[in-house]
């Protein structure tokens, strides 16, 4: 559940340093589509945009599962790396760390991580960082350690003075409410799901509003607090239709939560709706 922002108009400036703006380039959703536009911002790139630029392309190939392809795209631009300046070299370590853990690789990928967060870090790219410490959170099995390096990524974010890195406060939180939501301990997936919420309302837009509110409902039905997640859910309902954006996962909670409540006619007609928007 991600609402996704693009536009696509990109003007390439011959500059020592990267200065392109590839979060205007990229649908995450559709990542085809926005490789075409990276490879035709690309053709007017030089420097350390054009780096750039190649390590966003190699993203859209592991976004596919075409891993091989995505480090043979990191490998040709590794040479020309050693004079870049840190962007690339961080972006570049991220993609290929990224590939590696969706392929399979996680152990392997963590110490790229551990190495773009440094140089992030030291070259004051905040965002970066805290992207490369939620990565590190990712590449872990145990629950403990991604707990832990999520809680780093909060911290980080909430130091930080870059905007577009405080952004990262709610990811890492509902990260940990996923978590421990998959563990069992709803009682403090709550508490972390209540803490992205939060972070949401300071910093993100209202679809991504909606679904950290549709977390902490999520929880508080499996808690057995029923009413509080009708109320929580309907509430969606109301905004989601407002915004024409009706929403098949409230739908889904508002059958069960009526099923609870013994309301079988109105399940049904929730379960309904869920049919008529189609699979999730």
């Amino acid at each position: 559940m991600k609402t996704l922002a693009l536009t696509a108009a990109l003007l390439v400036a011959a500059v020592a340093h990267a200065e392109v703006d590839v979060d205007r380039l990229w649908d995450f959703s559709r990542p085809e589509q926005s490789e075409l536009r990276l490879r035709a911002a690309l053709a007017g790139a030089r420097g350390d945009d054009a780096l750039v630029l190649r390590t966003q392309i190699a993203r859209s190939l592991g976004l596919r599962g075409r891993f091989e392809e995505a480090e043979r795209e990191l490998d040709a631009i590794a040479p020309q790396l050693e004079r870049a300046g840190p962007e690339p070299r961080v972006r570049a370590l991220l993609e290929r760390g990224r590939a590696l853990r969706s392929a399979g690789r996680a152990a392997e990928a963590r110490p790229l991580f551990v190495q773009a967060f440094e140089q992030a870090d030291g070259a004051r790219l905040e965002r970066l960082a805290a992207d490369a410490l939620h990565m590190v959170a990712l590449s872990h099995d145990a629950l403990d350690q991604r707990i832990a390096w999520n809680r780093r990524t909060i911290e980080y974010a909430r130091r930080a003075s870059d905007p577009a890195a405080r952004g990262w406060e709610a990811p890492a939180s509902n990260n940990i409410g996923s978590d421990l939501r998959a563990a069992g301990r709803l009682d403090e997936s709550l508490a972390a799901f209540r803490e992205a919420l939060a972070a949401h309302e300071r910093h993100s837009a209202p679809a991504a509003v909606r679904i950290a509110r549709w977390q902490v409902a999520n929880v508080l039905r499996l808690l057995g607090r029923t009413d509080e997640a009708l109320a929580m859910q309907r509430a969606l309902e109301r905004e989601g239709a407002a915004a024409g954006a009706p929403d098949p996962y409230v739908f889904e909670e508002l059958a069960v939560l009526h099923d609870a409540r013994g309301d079988a006619v109105r399940a049904a007609h929730y379960r309904a709706l869920l049919a008529r928007e189609g699979p999730r």
